[in-house]
This record gives structure tokens, C-alpha cells and sequence, in this order.
């Protein structure tokens, strides 16, 4: 198996993990209730998902 004859520069390692990094998670606002919800999900607030009610809700006081 191939092994490298030099040892690779640190600028090169850092050109190449640049795009390693974490992007943070997009929110946007639920339509029923305007709380902030990842897109495609179930809004934990109101139970609601494409216009509609999917998931029940408990009411905690």
C-alpha cells in the first residue's frame, strides 16, 4: 500500500478542513404558533406539521 514520502504542510491540512466545520441549524417560524422550529419538523409548541394538527399536545401548568 502507498505511503506519503513527505509529511503534508500544516496549510495544506488547513485548505483541506475548511469545509469540515459545523453549520448551525436553520429556524424558521412555525406558521400556527410564530415559535422557532427546524425546518421539516413537528413544532414541539403546537403539535402542527403542514397545516395540520399531527401530534397531540399536553398542557403542562
Amino acid at each position: 500500500m502507498p505511503n506519503p514520502k513527505r509529511r503534508h504542510s500544516k496549510s495544506r491540512t488547513s485548505k483541506r478542513r475548511t469545509h469540515d466545520a459545523l453549520k448551525a441549524v436553520a429556524l424558521g417560524p412555525c406558521p400556527q404558533c410564530s415559535e422557532l422550529k427546524p425546518p421539516h419538523v413537528v413544532c414541539t409548541n403546537c403539535g402542527h406539521y403542514r397545516g395540520r394538527q399531527v401530534r397531540p399536545v399536553t398542557e403542562e401548568a
